[in-house]
Formats: C-alpha cells, structure tokens, sequence
C-alpha cells in the first residue's frame, strides 16, 4: 500500500520581494498617472486661487451700506449708515485702463477745510506700460482743479504714487504747487493689497501704509481748497483729467475734511478692504468702487467713469488684517 505525503514548499523571501514588487509596478502602471494628473491639476486650481478663503466669504454687493443724511446732502444731524456695513469684503474693485486713460471724476465735491483726510486700498501692478521698469501708479487721488486754488496752474492737493518697479509713496503734496513732500524708503508691495492715509493737519502732512505712520511728519504751510475729486491720474490745464492713470486696483476712497487720529487709522484699516468710514461728521466723500463710481457718503458726489472696469475676482492678493 502506498502512503502519500502532503509536501509543503515554502517560498524564498526573494520571491516574496519579487513578488510584492511586482504588485507595486502593475499599481503605479495602472493608477500613477491618474494620481500625476490630478496632483497637477490641484496644482493649477490653487495657482488661480480657486481654494482661496476669500472665493467662498460673504461679498457685499454694490451699495450694501451708505450713509443716511435725513437732513439732506452736507448736513451732519442725525445722520448714521443703513445696510450691510460689517466689513464684508466688497464684490466688486476698480481697475483703470491705460490707454485710453481710465479714470473717475468726480466734479461737484467743494472744499476749503484746511485739514484733509484720503484714505483708499490698492494693489500695484507692474504691466510694463510707461517705461522699462513698467508704471504702477502716478497719481492716485488728486483734489481740485488748475486755475482754482492758491496756485494756478496745479492741482490743489494730489497723492501719487510715482512709477518705478518698486514704487515708492514719493508725493503727497498739499498743495502740489508748494512742491512735493517725499516720504523715501517706503515702497509698496507688487501684487498684494495694502492701505494708504495722507493726512495733512493744516500744517503738517503724514502718510499710513496698513495702518503704521511711515516716516516722519513734514511741513507744509498749503491750504486744502478743492472743488472736485479724480481717482486715477492726473489733470492740466489743456488736457482736464485722464493723464497717467494708475496701474493696478484700487477700492474704498474715502476723504474726510479733518485730520484723523493714528487710532482712528489703525481702526480703520482694521475695518479691513470693505470697512464702512469711521468719522461720519467730517466724511465728505465716499467711493467704495465696488461695481460703480457712486458716492455713499449721502452728499450726492457721485463720480463719472471713463475707461473703468469692476473686476469680481480681484482678491487673490488680499489678505484680511
């Protein structure tokens, strides 16, 4: 009779490895390049931003909040903001063409406050338009017009951001025809939105960049009488508004005829791209730019818009203070 043996043949660890190798190839054969395009793919979305926070935070539609004046245009009595003023970020920002000129103009403003407060937002950009090194601003905000202020032939208060691949704040003059007032060593940050304040006492002008004073106070002995506003460029005598638009977006102009506290800036800036004015007794205009070129400050200053775009994804450079 014969007798069978169950034979029991263990495998080598080298056929073991083999084989587990093998296994790991015919994976990375099947799914790698699936795995490859999706990792590029993720890639791409997260370079335009798709996952930026801000795609998916509330944005205030244009004229969510403005300031209720029941007594009429320039009146102070009473008055309060209506609508959505939390600090939404806005759905809307402007950017200015550069040929032709882009710009707001905003003719039926008047003032002869010797204190001045303009504090807006922008974010820089270089598009090789003037120059080698490419222009980011010129004049940003400029308050009056030729031929009506203390010196004839000059805007009576400009601030302007002068052309360079690193622009610095350059002029901030009170009025220009006194000469600029230059504030060297601070320049701006390409691509990332950021907050600028001049502010002139009737005696000495300051500038705030996100808030913090940048260099010291400078004399200057002007007076700040104007009697419109132009947002984006520069005006003449010959040519009226519209010359170096700036290069960029811009959002949340605000002019106030007094000089605001460095508290009341930082607060300010704090309030964030979509923050309401914190003095409304002194808010002489308001343009937020979010969508149209309307003044909110309930005084009727509403601009006129030439070569102006409102772009809805503008806020890939913005980071919330």
């Amino acid at each position: 009779m014969k007798t069978f043996r169950k034979s029991f043949i263990k495998k080598k660890p080298l056929e073991k490895a083999s084989s587990k190798a093998q296994s790991a190839m015919e994976y990375l054969m099947t799914y790698g390049w699936a795995i490859l395009i999706i990792t590029v793919v993720l890639g791409a979305l997260f370079e335009l931003g798709v996952f930026n926070a801000n795609n998916f935070a509330p944005k205030a539609p244009p004229g969510a909040c403005q300031v209720f004046r029941p007594n009429g245009p320039g009146t102070t009595s009473f008055i309060n903001l209506e609508g959505i003023c939390t600090g939404e970020i806005p759905q809307y920002t402007a950017s200015f063409s550069q040929s032709p000129a882009g710009y707001i103009y905003a003719p039926t403003i008047s003032e002869s406050n010797a204190k001045v407060t303009i504090s807006f937002w922008l974010e820089p950009i270089n598009n090789g338009y003037w120059g080698n090194g490419g222009n980011y601003w010129e004049g940003a905000v400029t308050l009056g017009f030729p031929g009506v202020t203390p010196c004839s032939g000059s805007s009576a208060s400009t601030f302007i951001i002068e052309s360079g691949p690193n622009p610095p704040v350059e002029s901030w003059s009170a009025p220009s025809c006194y000469g600029n007032r230059d504030f060297p060593g601070v320049t701006l940050s390409p691509n990332t939105w950021q907050q600028l304040v001049g502010v002139f006492n009737g005696s000495y002008l300051t500038v705030y960049l996100n808030g913090k004073l940048i260099g010291s106070p400078v004399a200057n002995n002007a007076v700040a009488t104007y009697n419109n506003v132009l947002i984006s460029g520069t005006q003449s005598v010959t040519s009226g508004p519209g010359d170096n638009p700036i290069s960029g977006y811009m959002a949340n102009l605000q002019i106030y005829n007094t000089s605001l506290s460095a508290n009341d800036i930082q607060a300010l800036y704090l309030e964030g791209i979509g923050g309401a004015p914190i003095n409304l007794q002194n808010l002489v205009g308001w343009w937020p730019l979010n969508g149209n070129a309307n003044d909110y400050s309930g005084n009727g200053n509403n601009g006129q818009a030439s070569n102006v775009n409102y772009v809805s994804n503008w806020y890939s450079g913005y980071t919330p203070p």
